[in-house]
């Protein structure tokens, strides 16, 4: 999603866009990260003063995290593999260069056109690809997910959703203060209950355990 002429604007390639990939996306694009910049426009900590005057933390993992496991959220099968192989090639991008992280990954993605997207993603802003170096963004989205379903029972889904881009981390001491008349929730988040039954199913899914997160994340 970009700004054009002051307006959100979100461009869909429809050739060989699949229902579940296209659903997927507008939670990720419409139901997260718009509706979460849309309330956030309603909120004191809006500008960066505002958030430097409410010491709020970085909102980017809860933000893609989130938008990352609404992505998946309503599918049968909720694998997280695109989160996971952006941050084991971010990773390997460290000790590689170019072209030995893109036949590395080969192991796992065969079409050569993903495959230089993904190892493009990694090395992008690097001026010399043939030595090991990566741009570390991509990581944010497997991190942000990972801690979302470490603390799921602890966070209220609604009111995260109604503060803004803010972490989930913040919710307890922003709610007093925010301001909720007229902000949105998306549709798949309205009956908690059932949304926290979609994050247990992700956990099952992808073979975790809350021990293991407790553990990755104490």
């Amino acid at each position: 999603m970009m700004v054009e002429s002051c307006r959100p604007t979100l461009t869909i390639n429809l050739s060989g866009a699949r229902q579940h990939w296209l659903e997927g996306m507008l939670r990720h694009e419409i139901g997260t990260h718009y509706l979460r910049g849309v309330n956030n426009n309603l909120q004191p900590w809006s500008t960066s003063a505002g958030r430097k005057q409410y010491g709020l933390k970085p909102a980017n993992p809860t933000e893609e995290g989130l938008a990352s496991l609404h992505s998946v959220l309503l599918r049968k099968q909720p694998y997280l593999w695109r989160a996971a192989l952006l941050y084991y090639t971010v990773y390997h991008a460290t000790r590689m260069s170019f072209s030995q992280l893109f036949s590395h990954i080969a192991q796992f993605v065969q079409d050569p056109a993903v495959r230089w997207e993904y190892c493009l993603r990694a090395k992008r802003g690097q001026t010399d690809t043939s030595q090991p170096g990566c741009f570390s963004k991509d990581q944010v989205y497997l991190d942000g997910i990972l801690r979302i379903l470490r603390h799921r029972r602890n966070i209220d889904f609604k009111m995260l959703t109604s503060l803004g881009k803010v972490s989930f981390e913040d919710v307890e001491r922003l709610r007093h203060i925010a301001v909720l008349r007229r902000t949105r929730i998306p549709h798949f988040m309205q009956d908690q209950e059932k949304y926290l039954q979609h994050l247990d199913h992700i956990v099952t899914v992808n073979e975790l355990s809350d021990a293991q997160l407790r553990e990755l994340l104490p």
